[in-house]
């Protein structure tokens, strides 16, 4: 049961991993997108509203898809004041419940902003400003897109949090930053 546990888990880190990475491709655009503003502005003297709207168009995928990849990679920011000084079962537990609270988190915000996303595209919302981008649907479903990854990483460390209590090899995380 442990190493179907895991199996499944890595599964889904690969889900994550491959649009992790391919949402980490729009910084390069928005780098890209942004420099072309500036020397457009500055040298050129012209500008355009599409390109400036298109900035945060390319943000909210590098924001959105990529928490879950963040989290998958361990690069987020653990606080461990007492963490690390607790007994193993109950480090165990608190994964385990953390990680169930993400899930419920990723699965609420999905559900909540899905009706949001489909009223932007049934009116065919797009950008109020003249010369702006359309679509305006398209930003607004990375927020379930990127929640949806969010709810697989998430499902993936309750997988590797169950593990021990199925007999599986111990998946505490390790990497914290100790603020104690």
């Amino acid at each position: 049961m442990p190493e179907r546990l895991e199996t499944w888990a890595q599964g889904l880190d690969a889900v994550v991993e491959v649009f992790g990475r391919i949402a980490a491709w729009t910084g390069l655009a928005l780098v890209l997108v942004m420099a072309g503003n500036v020397v457009a502005r500055y040298l050129f003297h012209i500008g355009s509203v599409a390109t400036q709207e298109l900035e945060w168009h390319l943000m909210a995928p590098l924001t959105l898809l990529c928490i879950a990849y963040t989290i998958k990679h361990d690069g987020h920011v653990r606080v461990d004041i007492f963490y690390s000084s607790l007994p193993e079962t109950v480090r165990r537990a608190i994964d385990l419940f953390s990680a169930l609270c993400a899930l419920a988190l990723a699965v609420l915000i999905v559900k909540i902003s899905m009706p949001y996303v489909m009223q932007s595209y049934r009116i065919g919302e797009g950008s109020p400003d003249p010369g702006g981008l359309p679509y305006r649907w398209i930003i607004k479903a990375m927020i379930p897109a990127g929640f949806v990854l969010f709810g697989l990483q998430s499902l993936a460390s309750v997988l590797r949090a169950l593990k021990p209590f199925f007999g599986g090899q111990d998946g505490l995380k390790t990497a914290s930053i100790n603020a104690g």
